[in-house]
């Protein structure tokens, strides 16, 4: 009896101690291959079988620059569906880290899919320190992250994008990572066709090297969201255009 009052206790400690270990292991790293790329073979999977899914229910066409080498690279756009995560992986042969629910890393069929294509899970607020750590472990590995600084899906039918709230300027100046930018122009909606633009990569170089405050990083994440309005009002007005050619 004494041996079974005894063993309770260290297999509790055991218990904690395996628990412990599986959050300090945070968010798992991928190698480069010879090119500098670093797959994700079950994300190629994902690509393989949803991607005409995707493209049949929300079809969609992709505008400017679409395909990413390899290198790390924060990818940042607005978000109306669970589809949007797609689109950036659809530009790069890469692997890429999305940000996501906590909750979803919890899940229990949603939960291992996901730790095995290498997303990280985030708090509602951005505040979560873990977050930002493994974030910068994936960027400095040379790896591509994607975040959605609205930080939840957008249900309004307004032309205002949700308020941005905050990581993606402070991830790009800790690391000094490129951005880049993409803005999904129309809401997507079943069958009918949804077009997105990505921006070429932009610096926050003027943020490097600097003892930053708050508001240093508001105006950069503002930078950041206006690029996003700057490249939809293009889009839109040269879509006119081609437009009022073709009528002429």
């Amino acid at each position: 009896m004494g041996d079974n009052v005894t063993a309770a206790p260290e297999k509790a400690v055991k218990a904690k101690e395996k628990k412990d270990k599986k959050k300090q292991e945070g968010v798992r790293l991928f190698p480069a291959d010879k090119q500098g790329y670093h797959k994700m073979p079950l994300m190629d999977v994902l690509r393989f079988f949803l991607y005409p899914i995707h493209a049949l229910i929300y079809p969609f066409k992709l505008h400017g620059y679409k395909k990413v080498g390899p290198g790390p690279y924060i990818y940042v756009g607005n978000h109306y569906c669970l589809w949007d995560v797609f689109y950036p992986a659809h530009t790069t042969k890469d692997g890429v880290h999305f940000l996501a629910k906590d909750s979803i890393l919890r899940a229990p069929i949603l939960g291992p899919i996901s730790k095995k294509v290498g997303v990280i899970g985030a708090m509602r607020d951005g505040s979560d320190v873990h977050t930002l750590m493994d974030s910068m472990r994936a960027l400095k590995n040379g790896e591509k992250l994607s975040m959605f600084p609205e930080g939840t899906r957008n249900k309004t039918d307004g032309e205002e994008f949700l308020p941005f709230r905050g990581g993606s300027a402070l991830l790009a100046i800790k690391t000094k990572t490129p951005i880049i930018p993409f803005v999904i122009c129309n809401k997507p909606k079943a069958f009918k066709r949804t077009h997105v633009v990505f921006g070429e990569p932009m610096e926050l170089s003027e943020f490097y090297g600097r003892k930053l405050t708050p508001e240093d990083y508001e105006a950069a994440e503002e930078k950041i969201k206006q690029k996003l309005y700057e490249m939809r009002a293009k889009f839109r007005e040269e879509q006119a255009a081609k437009k009022r050619k073709g009528k002429s």
